[in-house]
């Protein structure tokens, strides 16, 4: 396999979510890197590295530790990259079944979220360019959840928007289907007291349909943190199935 230019300084970052007790990691490298011997890795290469840098990174945290020793034994497995008939993205370590992970692509990188214990996870980065002009806000966003955005976006609409729609994105990814099964509006953005460490903290629920669909998601939420990173926001989701809304 090709060395990858500046390997070295791809960072791994440690986030943390109110009541999680596994480790959540996300990290992210610029499309298509050129290596050594002049190949342009693909998508499906970048994100296998990101795995196997999330994953090496988590390995070591966990031994380190010594609180949750669950993946030291499967540390030197070969991992690959899978995807469901939905998108849905998952950790193969040999043939078992790794830590949830999730992908996005956006502000010319892939980015990596994964996370340590049994929680899902879902990751999604937007770029407020994206939502300029005739987008139709009104039929993706209920307006609570934009008048509160653009409280944190200092008044602009296109940055409000990135926001909510990298909640809303990441939100369906730790679902695990995406937009495929779930219309925006069908989901809430409620603010969350947790305390900010530069960190927006947000609780999603569903409603309608979406419940149909996800009748296990009746009294429960998905945990939401987002960051703004110049012109686009970052957004992590949590879905732990033991956590119900209301123990904030």
């Amino acid at each position: 396999m090709d060395v990858i230019k500046d390997y070295q300084e791809i960072t791994v970052k440690v986030i943390s979510f109110p009541h999680q007790r596994g480790t959540v990691l996300y990290a992210c490298l610029p499309c298509e890197i050129e290596t050594i011997t002049g190949h342009r890795t693909s998508g499906a290469e970048d994100k296998h590295r990101l795995a196997s840098i999330l994953w090496e990174h988590l390995v070591g945290m966990e031994a380190s530790a010594c609180t949750d020793c669950r993946f030291s034994n499967r540390a030197d497995l070969p991992i690959q990259v899978v995807h469901n008939p939905l998108g849905r993205p998952q950790l193969l370590l040999a043939e078992c079944e790794g830590p949830a992970i999730s992908f996005s692509e956006g502000g010319g990188k892939i980015w990596a979220a994964l996370c340590g214990d049994g929680s899902e996870i879902g990751i999604d980065v937007a770029v407020t360019d994206e939502f300029h002009g005739e987008y139709p806000f009104h039929r993706v966003f209920h307006p609570q959840e934009l008048q509160h955005a653009l409280r944190l976006a200092d008044g602009d609409l296109e940055k409000a928007s990135a926001l909510l729609w990298s909640v809303k994105e990441a939100a369906v990814k730790a679902l695990g289907c995406a937009f495929h099964l779930v219309d925006p509006q069908q989901i809430y953005i409620y603010p969350s007291p947790a305390e900010k460490d530069g960190w927006d903290t947000f609780i999603v629920c569903l409603s309608g349909k979406a419940l149909v669909r996800f009748p296990l998601m009746t009294g429960r939420c998905i945990l939401v943190r987002s960051l703004a990173l110049r012109k686009m926001w970052i957004s992590i989701a949590l879905l732990n199935w033991q956590h119900q809304c209301g123990n904030e």
